[in-house]
């Protein structure tokens, strides 16, 4: 049944509340229920499965989001690692960023605070559900989850572990909360919760974000598809040039930081693209290319207009010739979602422009894209990759969950 403004309401009531203790724990406690959520996971890790087999069970699973879907021992032990190493690093609630003195004597602080109430709308991606409550739950926000109708099983018993843990640890359990109602008219009203949402985080497909920003009065933090590129630059290491695309490509196609485009210097294109194409046509990658390619690799499939600004979240990836680095830059600045961008190259120079020049949140020198991740950044895990400027970009962690207030202490002072 379609959950109504006033339910929704109730959760968003709920939250309040949670948070509200939320914030006054303790970083002991904080660590001992995330501690003790990990080895929930591992006991219950059984039933989390089944759960996930009924939703893979569902034919209408697009073929490329079923590893995004599905769960496994070992990323169900992944999961429990990610809560376990958040568990592990510092409580950024309480810091000082930073404190002074003004003209008036006045003693002036900048603190840190949590957000409040964090809503999640996300699709077939369970593990978004550990890692958004554990990060939320340790900044001392509540977090209303909203997942995909594809995941609803294993997001449900997920949920209830989590929860069966804070209520067994003595906290409110409605700090996480899932809402249960898949529908498109839910979340629209879900996205207009103002007054019991602080902040709204999509984490899905270039559609489902912008549907958020368009439809959404509660603040949003912009997480990004990602039409990630690869430059091989006429100074780059090929064997080193091959081993990064086809990771970046091939390792998981379907998440947002797989590379979708591979851009090559005209200088090293002629010997090199046969090699890279039949690597990647060695791992099942469809290969489609510009007239520069094709003249080249003449079976490739030609690059259509749309190709260049498509995330393919797939085995299929675009080829294209560039006379310069400048020129590489430009299509990428024109074409990328501001996610993750890489050069592969040995002249420092080349390098160093290309990281100060290319619009992204995350831009690599000889690396493949598929490190921007928490986890991989050591933030243990991750409540989505920014691709806005404000209030975060790249992978938010636990500092990107919080905002601050200035706490001042006087002795008596007015001003004149």
């Amino acid at each position: 049944m379609e959950m109504t403004t006033a339910d929704l309401e109730q959760l968003g009531q709920r939250a309040q509340t949670a948070s509200a203790t939320l914030a006054q724990c303790s970083t002991t406690v904080k660590n001992t229920v995330l501690t003790a959520m990990a080895a929930a996971l591992r006991t219950h890790a059984s039933e989390i499965l089944a759960a996930n087999a009924r939703d893979l069970e569902n034919p209408q699973v697009p073929a490329k989001f079923v590893d995004r879907l599905k769960l496994t021992a070992d990323r169900i032990d992944a999961m429990a690692l990610g809560l376990e190493q958040v568990a592990g690093l510092p409580d950024p609630i309480g810091n000082v960023d930073r404190a002074w003195k003004n003209a008036a004597g006045l003693m002036i602080a900048k603190q840190r605070v949590p957000l409040g109430v964090i809503g999640m709308i996300f699709e077939a991606r369970p593990n978004v559900t550990v890692d958004a409550s554990a990060l939320c739950f340790k900044t001392g926000n509540a977090v209303i989850l909203r997942g995909g109708k594809e995941a609803l099983h294993s997001n449900q018993a997920l949920v209830q572990v989590l929860r069966a843990v804070l209520a067994d640890q003595g906290l409110d359990e409605n700090a996480i909360q899932l809402i249960q109602d898949t529908s498109h008219e839910t979340a629209a009203k879900f996205m207009q919760l103002t007054g019991y949402v602080d902040v709204l985080i999509p984490r899905g497909s270039a559609r489902l974000i912008q549907t958020v920003l368009q439809k959404a009065t509660v603040p949003v933090i912009e997480t990004g598809a990602g039409n990630c590129h690869v430059y091989v630059d006429q100074a780059a290491q090929l064997k080193m040039a091959t081993e990064i695309v086809v990771n970046g490509k091939v390792q998981r196609p379907s998440v947002c930081n797989a590379t979708e485009k591979l851009l090559i210097h005209e200088a090293v294109a002629k010997d090199y693209l046969p090699t890279i194409i039949q690597a990647l046509r060695d791992h099942g990658v469809e290969v489609r290319g510009d007239a520069a390619t094709q003249a080249i690799v003449p079976d490739v499939v030609p690059a259509t207009p749309e190709d260049w600004g498509t995330e393919y979240n797939d085995l299929i990836i675009a080829v294209k010739v560039v006379q310069s680095e400048d020129e590489a830059i430009q299509h990428i600045n024109r074409y990328n979602t501001q996610h993750s961008e890489a050069i592969v190259t040995d002249n420092y120079q080349a390098g160093k422009q290309f990281q100060q020049r290319v619009n992204a949140a995350c831009v690599y020198i000889n690396a493949s894209t598929r490190f921007t991740d928490g986890f991989e950044f050591g933030f243990g895990a991750e409540i989505g990759i920014s691709t806005q400027k404000l209030h975060a970009r790249g992978p938010m962690g636990l500092a990107e969950l919080t905002s601050y207030k200035y706490v001042i202490d006087g002795n008596g002072q007015v001003r004149q």
